[in-house]
């Protein structure tokens, strides 16, 4: 009894070894070279999110520029003087009481901005800093900030990119670094906003 159950057991492990040789000669090639994600396919599991507005649904005309954020979709769109047009993957406020809807403009810029939290900030969590220096990656601003009319609101990247696409914010519009930064540049001061 005791040799047929030492076969067996050998018959078990070799079948988990066979079955697993694949996956552990796949380990060991060379990794895949990635594809940017500009050149893949969109996500079919949330492309209902992401489709093209039109600006005039949100604003009378283009002036220097449109932004408008989509907080049910956690989307971001640009609309630029010159006809351009961007969409972009965002982060929203943790509730719809951090949340400000309507129009606002963007009044100043700031490249590697510091970061002071609200006084309510602190309040939720008073182990938060006083203060973080712009270019510190611990900075929840981000690489860059886009300050709107409405105190404390911002749009703003992050360098935490597990936020975009969720609630996560005190109130502002987050953006992976790279895209803020290219958004960034395209901005004015004085682009129309409208949180929707």
């Amino acid at each position: 009894m005791t040799q047929f159950r030492l076969t067996r057991r050998h018959a078990l492990i070799g079948a988990a070894a066979t079955l697993a040789t694949p996956a552990i000669a796949r380990a060991q090639e060379a990794p895949a070279v990635e594809t940017p994600s500009n050149q893949l396919p969109p996500a079919k599991r949330n492309i209902s999110s992401f489709q093209q507005q039109n600006w005039q649904d949100h604003f009378d005309d283009l002036g220097v520029g449109c932004l408008m954020a989509d907080i049910n979709s956690r989307a971001l769109h640009y609309w630029g003087a010159d006809g351009t047009y961007k969409l972009y993957p965002s982060s929203v406020p943790l509730t719809e009481e951090l949340t400000k809807r309507g129009y606002s403009k963007v009044v100043r810029k700031r490249e590697n901005p510091g970061w002071t939290p609200t006084a309510n900030m602190r309040e939720r969590d008073p182990d938060l800093p006083k203060h973080v220096e712009g270019g510190d990656p611990m900075n929840p601003l981000g690489t860059r900030a886009m300050y709107l009319t409405w105190p404390a609101y911002l749009i703003h990247g992050t360098h935490d990119t597990r936020k975009i696409g969720r609630q996560s914010s005190s109130g502002c519009i987050g953006l992976f670094n790279s895209h803020v930064e290219e958004l960034y540049a395209l901005v004015q001061v004085g682009t129309q906003v409208r949180l929707l």
